[in-house]
């Protein structure tokens, strides 16, 4: 059976199902294309930026860091330049790099969500377009009445189940790429904010913390 016999077995349901599945690759594609292009897996240029930090001076660090298009060099950059200035307090350092941070992670987290919206919805629409299905069945076996014929009913099962399996065959695929990127993401901020921290020791402009302000400075180095 061509797919375009199990679109038209399987209703409208069907189409909906088969539009999600595209934009559901659409969306892997891209943000692999863009893991791919900002470097995500090479994070040797840290080690190498804070080498020329502390040999260097700030001025050595940036170059190092220039052209990189990782996230985490954005970061750098900003804790660097903010670290050096002397009219930057503590909190215009915290709020300058958590800003540039939290930026720099909405643009990889973009469309993580319509992926992860599409893993959980497809099985919904599956299941919708099956119960639809059966309804449809049922009506055509009352409406044969006492002229009972059991392909009636058996055919039309088949053709509400279609909506299911094709639902969970776009589901599983979006909700394990849902998970890689989001696992890719969360390990871009934690790099984030482990060289964000770093920088800023050097500079002396770590916050102390308290118990009672460790909270609120885990959430503005996180902002990462």
């Amino acid at each position: 059976m061509t797919l375009e016999e199990l679109l038209r077995q399987g209703g409208p349901i069907m189409g909906v199902l088969l539009a999600l599945s595209v934009l559901a690759v659409a969306i892997i594609l891209a943000k692999l294309f863009q893991f791919g292009r900002s470097g995500l897996r090479r994070t040797d240029f840290v080690e190498q930026a804070l080498a020329a930090l502390r040999e260097g001076g700030h001025g050595a660090a940036l170059e190092a860091l220039e052209g990189r298009p990782h996230p985490v060099a954005r970061v750098m950059e900003s804790a660097i330049r903010c670290g050096a200035d002397p009219a930057f307090s503590v909190r215009d350092v915290e709020a300058e790099v958590s800003r540039v941070g939290s930026a720099e992670i909405r643009n990889l987290e973009s469309w993580l969500r319509g992926l992860s919206s599409i893993a959980h919805l497809s099985p919904l629409l599956g299941l919708l377009g099956t119960v639809t299905g059966m309804i449809t069945a049922f009506m055509r076996l009352e409406e044969a009445g006492s002229r009972v014929d059991p392909a009636i009913l058996s055919g039309g099962i088949w053709e509400a189940l279609l909506t299911t399996a094709f639902g969970l065959t776009v589901a599983i695929p979006a909700m394990a790429a849902f998970y890689y990127l989001e696992g890719r993401v969360d390990e871009v901020r934690a790099s984030m904010k482990d060289a964000a921290v770093r920088v800023l020791r050097h500079f002396g402009k770590t916050p102390h913390v308290s118990d009672r302000d460790d909270e609120r400075l885990e959430d503005a180095t996180h902002g990462l």
